[in-house]
């Protein structure tokens, strides 16, 4: 028996990504859904994805044969990414790495922000990996950044108008500070600690992490 399949990697069809954000993957402990034209995209880095979904209508060439195929109606209410989340979730992944999810149509990077905060709604891990960046969303409570030091950190209400945090760590402390979305105080802080967090008190945020 092979290893144990733990997490659900979905590849978007976003073409801002890179070697690095494949580099995230194992391949043998993940299950692979390329959305629509994440097919593309895979197939750069020599990946043959366990499933492929999608209206189809970004995808150059042919759907693989070793493959399975969920084809979608073109109108429909998800995106194909969107699309892809809710099959997994259905076969009981609980862990996500979405890839190509950024960078592209802006309003399908926000789309994917949203995405993150489903995910987070149904009790799932998730991260958003592109551009240089990871992207997570944050409800109350505290999310750790464990070996980040000196990378770039940005913190911005999600969800809500405001959120309270108190972050340990980061080069312009906050404590029990409200952030508001008319004004992004959150943005570019430096993670100077091997070990710092930031604690979400009220309301919820999005995350940014640029590590490259």
């Amino acid at each position: 028996m092979g290893p144990e399949i733990k997490q659900c990697v979905i590849i978007g069809s976003s073409p801002e990504c890179g070697g690095r954000d494949f580099q995230q993957i194992d391949r043998e402990k993940s299950f692979l859904i390329c959305a629509d034209g994440g097919l593309n995209t895979a197939r750069r880095y020599g990946m043959v994805p366990d499933l492929v979904i999608g209206d189809f209508d970004s995808l150059q060439g042919d759907l693989p044969i070793e493959s399975e195929i969920i084809r979608l109606k073109v109108e429909k209410d998800d995106t194909d990414l969107m699309a892809a989340v809710r099959i997994a979730l259905e076969r009981g992944f609980r862990d996500f790495l979405l890839i190509g999810g950024t960078g592209g149509r802006l309003d399908h990077t926000y789309a994917n922000f949203c995405v993150l905060q489903y995910l987070a709604e149904q009790g799932c891990r998730a991260r958003l990996a592109g551009n240089g960046s990871l992207v997570y969303f944050q409800g109350i409570g505290t999310f750790r950044l464990n070996g980040f030091k000196g990378r770039t950190v940005s913190v911005f209400p999600f969800g809500t108008s405001a959120c309270t945090v108190t972050y340990h760590g980061l080069k312009y402390p906050l404590t029990n500070h409200t952030l508001v979305s008319s004004f992004p105080l959150g943005v570019s802080n430096c993670i100077l600690e091997d070990e710092a967090e930031i604690q979400v008190l009220e309301g919820s945020a999005l995350i940014i992490l640029i590590i490259d």
